[in-house]
């Protein structure tokens, strides 16, 4: 499996007006913008292929993924090797990253369909850039093994509050419970169901390793929710035809589309930065005595 598909297209409207004139995907986190993670977290996991489902909106996302000649120059001119390095990592040399234009905003389901000429018939990934994992998670890579071991697409799921599961769309495993990197059969998803009738506390979390098959269940379905081709419409589908399991999340996840989840990950990462991460600890404890007095 060596296609994954993240689909960039959408407007960033939480976003405004930090997103007016930038790509919300370009916000950065610490010191490189959200998109890089994403792509980061697909090439660890060993996709080689990165498809983007952008607009006419986002050239700034291909530009961070091309060469920029002049500043190569510039940098190498002034023997600044560590920045070179790093212009480098950005993207190595054996991965493809490939653009797709979404022409109208029809959902995720309808981004995926926008990807498929390039998918082929190659079983694939989808991530949602949205959602930022911590660094050190191998969750991705360990969808692709347990897709492979059980021939069944896998949608990545984490453990929320009960009172909060009426924000998501929530797995029906049949009662059933998950611990970390453990994938079970579903039987559904529940969209922002009441506490009270929640079949579970599972929450959809934005990564799904998914059957070639699905295509073709979403050439035929039906515009649903928002007047949008839903994604989750489809594995309605395939659970039916060829079953879905859910994956539990093993890291931790950050809602990156949403101010405060951004604010609790700009946190969390510069915590943990490799240059910046000690200093900036330093002044978090003396920034929390602050708010105490």
């Amino acid at each position: 499996m060596k296609k994954v598909v993240i689909p960039v297209a959408g407007l960033g409207t939480r976003f405004l007006p930090a997103t007016k004139a930038i790509p919300k995907e370009m916000i950065t986190l610490v010191d490189q913008p959200l998109i890089q993670y994403v792509v980061e977290e697909a090439v660890n996991a060993g996709f080689t292929d990165i498809i983007l489902v952008t607009h006419s909106s986002k050239q700034a996302i291909e530009n961070h993924f091309d060469h920029n000649f002049e500043l190569e120059v510039s940098l190498e001119r002034k023997n600044k090797v560590a920045l070179m390095e790093k212009l480098k990592a950005i993207i190595p040399p054996h991965i493809n990253v490939i653009s797709v234009r979404q022409p109208e905003p029809l959902g995720l389901g309808h981004a995926v369909l926008c990807a498929a000429p390039v998918i082929g018939d190659e079983h694939f990934a989808v991530i949602l850039p949205d959602v930022i994992l911590n660094t050190e998670s191998d969750d991705l890579k360990q969808m692709v093994t347990a897709f492979t071991k059980s021939d069944q697409s896998q949608i990545m799921v984490e453990k929320v509050p009960k009172s909060e599961v009426d924000k998501y769309g929530i797995a029906d495993c049949a009662g059933e419970s998950l611990e970390a990197s453990e994938s079970k059969p579903m039987k559904g998803i529940v969209e922002k169901p009441s506490p009270e009738n929640a079949p579970s506390n599972l929450s959809v979390t934005g990564r799904y390793v998914l059957d070639n098959s699905v295509l073709n269940l979403l050439k035929t379905t039906p515009k649903g929710a928002g007047n949008e081709i839903q994604l989750t419409d489809a594995i309605a589908e395939l659970i039916e035809s060829k079953g879905v399991q859910a994956y539990c999340l093993a890291g931790e996840s950050y809602d990156c589309g949403d101010k405060l989840g951004y604010m609790k990950a700009s946190v969390q990462f510069a915590t943990n930065h490799p240059e910046l991460g000690k200093e900036f600890s330093s002044w978090l404890q003396t920034f929390k005595i602050e708010l105490t007095k």
